[in-house]
Parts: structure tokens; C-alpha cells; sequence
């Protein structure tokens, strides 16, 4: 009762009623009730598809796991041996330093060029949004048609790539891109930065879209030249984007898997084979789970710190806009 009047007393005199004691505490119970019933299906997502497969890759990479153990359960603690013994093997480092020649060079031409690409269009001219569109198809198609597309270009005897090799006088006799261990990781690399291409392509743009006009009005009238324009004005104010375009691109390069799985499967050889795909094959083809758990221990920190990275460069970003 006392509680009720108050509420009327404030509805008299005109003032907004106030909660206290028991009301109030129903409703903030009410509210998080609510806001965990809204959070409940992010969380049982992430804790389903994120937490407990890494948990499990860990536990996994500690114990000699192999398919018998899917059948008997048992898998015998064996601490760092898994690791002890990757580190061992000549394919390790075969497949090591792929991973990290994958990744740079692909980095480098996938920005260089979709930077090229975001200046390009930073001009308007006649279906220059119909040309930006068609670019964006190497993004959107399946990973697997992409490789498809590229293992038929690669072909010997019939691939465009080697016609046009011959045509401009590059080889007198066809390369054998997919069946050479010289050329095996060159193929895939090609086909990985056509595929990237766009998606730097997109972000840059985004990001030079955002830098006044009036600066590069201004940098003109001041005898600017497009190379100066570039370096003092561009390229510094572009450069919050470019962290982040690059960090994810290490992220997502290295995490590439079914580019070399459908145009070559890592060889011949291990040619092309990444930490990535080796894994795959410790688990599934030698049936060592253990040893292929390990592998994919070593690529997740790896990707931890570049995406802690990715956060750091984030983070600066958002101080940065709002000083």
C-alpha cells in the first residue's frame, strides 16, 4: 500500500514515479533474465562450434590419438611428444616454410594489386560500377569451383595459361604447373591471389572513399603531384584500413585449405603441402590424430596473435576517430 500510494502521489504532482524495494528488484531481474535469454543461442553457438572443438584439438594434441582410440576410447597422455615429433620430421619444415612463402607472397599481391585496382575505380567513368561488380566474382564463387576453373587452366596439354605462356614466347613446350614440384606451389599461389584480389579490392576502396575531397582539391592547388598526393596524403590516411586489411589477410591465408586440396592436395611431393593441409593429412590419411592436432595447435597460435594483432589495430583505430 505504501508503495502504491507513492507511485500515485507522484502521478498527481506530475512527476515520473519512481521504483524502490521489491518492484525494482523484479524489474532489473526481468531485464536480465531477458538479456540472457537473448544472449543464451550466441552462447551455446560459440560454445558448441568454437570452444569445445578447440578444447578438444588441445586435449587431442596432448595424447596419442589414433582411429582406435575413436573405437576403444583409449588415448594414452603423452604430454609434448605429438609436438616433439612434428618438429622431427623433414616434412615439417618442407611444410612450414610453404606456409609462410604462401602467405607473404600472397599478401603482397593480393594488396598490391587490389590497392591498384581501389585507385582505379576511385575514377568514375562509364560502367566502371559494372566492371567493379564483375571483379568481385573470384570472391563470391565456391572455393571449390574457383580450383575447378584454375586446374583446367593449369591444364598441360589444353589450359589457357599455357597457350598464352607459348604464345608471347615465355616456353617453347608446355609447363607442367600441377604435375612439377618447381611449379606445384606457384599454381596455387596464382589461384589464392586471384581469389583474394577482390576482397582488398572492396575494403580499400571503402577506405579511400572516406578521405575528404577537398584534401586532394587543396594538395592540387598547392602544386601536389598524383605520386606526392599519394605518399603524404593517401597512404597516411589510408593506413588504419591497411592494418586491418593486412592482419586479416595473414589470418585468412593461413587458414587456406581447400584452394591447394582441390588444385594440387599439397604435391606432388609435399610441393605445395602448408601446415595446414599437412595436418589434414596426418589425421586423415596416416590416421595419427594426434600428430595432426599438433599441427593445428601451432597454426591457431599462430592466428591467435595476428588476430590479437588485428584487435590492437582496431582498437587504435576506434581512439583515433574519436580524437
Amino acid at each position: 500500500m505504501r508503495i502504491k500510494s507513492q507511485l500515485n502521489a507522484g502521478a498527481v504532482s506530475g512527476a515520473a514515479p519512481t521504483l524502490t524495494g521489491h518492484r525494482w528488484w523484479a524489474t532489473a531481474r526481468d531485464q536480465r533474465t531477458h538479456l540472457l535469454a537473448f544472449l543464451a543461442p550466441a552462447i551455446a553457438y560459440c560454445l558448441i562450434f568454437y570452444a569445445y572443438p578447440v578444447i578438444y584439438n588441445l586435449t587431442m594434441s596432448v595424447e596419442q590419438y589414433t582411429a582406435r582410440s575413436f573405437v576403444t576410447g583409449e588415448a594414452p597422455f603423452v604430454g609434448l611428444q605429438n609436438f616433439q615429433r612434428l618438429l622431427s620430421f623433414s616434412d615439417f619444415r618442407t611444410a612450414a616454410v610453404n606456409t609462410v612463402v604462401f602467405t607473404a607472397v600472397s599478401i603482397v599481391f593480393q594488396f598490391t594489386i587490389g590497392l591498384g585496382l581501389a585507385l582505379f575505380f576511385q575514377r568514375q567513368f562509364p560502367l566502371s560500377n559494372l566492371l567493379r561488380g564483375l571483379l568481385l566474382l573470384p570472391w563470391l564463387l565456391p572455393v571449390i569451383v574457383s580450383g575447378a576453373i584454375w586446374v583446367r587452366l593449369f591444364d598441360l596439354d589444353y589450359g589457357v595459361v599455357n597457350f598464352v605462356v607459348r604464345s608471347v614466347g615465355l616456353s617453347s613446350t608446355p609447363i607442367p604447373w600441377l604435375a612439377s614440384a618447381q611449379w606445384a606451389l606457384v599454381s596455387v599461389l596464382i589461384a589464392n591471389i586471384w581469389i583474394g584480389i577482390p576482397f582488398n579490392m572492396v575494403i580499400l576502396h571503402g577506405g579511400l572513399g572516406a578521405i575528404p575531397r577537398g584534401l586532394y582539391e587543396a594538395a592540387s592547388i598547392d602544386g601536389a603531384g598524383p605520386i606526392q598526393r599519394f605518399r603524404y596524403l593517401t597512404w597516411p590516411l589510408l593506413r588504419p584500413v591497411t592494418n586491418v586489411v593486412l592482419v586479416l589477410g595473414v589470418v585468412y591465408t593461413l587458414k587456406v585449405f581447400d584452394v591447394i586440396m582441390t588444385i594440387t592436395r599439397g604435391g606432388p611431393g609435399n610441393a605445395s603441402q602448408t601446415l595446414n593441409t599437412w595436418g589434414y593429412q596426418l589425421s586423415f590419411t596416416r590416421l595419427d590424430f594426434g600428430l595432426g592436432a599438433a599441427a593445428g595447435d601451432i597454426l591457431m597460435v599462430v592466428s591467435t596473435l595476428f588476430g590479437l594483432l588485428y584487435l590492437r589495430a582496431t582498437r587504435r583505430q576506434m581512439r583515433e576517430a574519436s580524437s
